[in-house]
């Protein structure tokens, strides 16, 4: 799995450098995102997908582990860039009503600094 984090402040920047966010990758995502937030402790999170042309439910999964490792530590998610496609199915599963989405990382920034 190819992706790259970097930290601004208190927030930290998770950009997914895949296609496809799948069942390929999923649990390898699952544990980066425990490792990160339950071992480094980090409260803000920014998930980058714009790189990802293509997702399934074992991929929405994986956010959603985010989301709620996040909330029980009164954090905050949000998802940036998503392709058309992905947004499309994030709407469709009524997701976007639990998951924020933002068109850039600075609209993300400025969100979770307000947080």
């Amino acid at each position: 799995m190819n992706f790259e984090t970097k930290r601004i402040g208190d927030i930290t920047v998770f950009k997914l450098n895949e296609k496809r966010l799948d069942t390929n990758i999923s649990g390898l995502l699952k544990g980066e995102f425990t490792l990160l937030l339950k071992v480094e402790g980090i409260n803000k999170l920014i998930i980058d997908l714009s790189e990802v042309e293509t997702c399934d439910s074992s991929g929405l999964s994986a956010l959603l582990v985010a989301n709620r490792t996040l909330n029980t530590s009164n954090g905050s998610i949000r998802l940036v860039a998503p392709s058309e496609k992905v947004l499309t199915l994030i709407k469709i599963t009524q997701l976007d009503r639990v998951l924020r989405v933002c068109d850039t990382v600075d609209e993300a920034i400025e969100e979770l600094k307000n947080d």
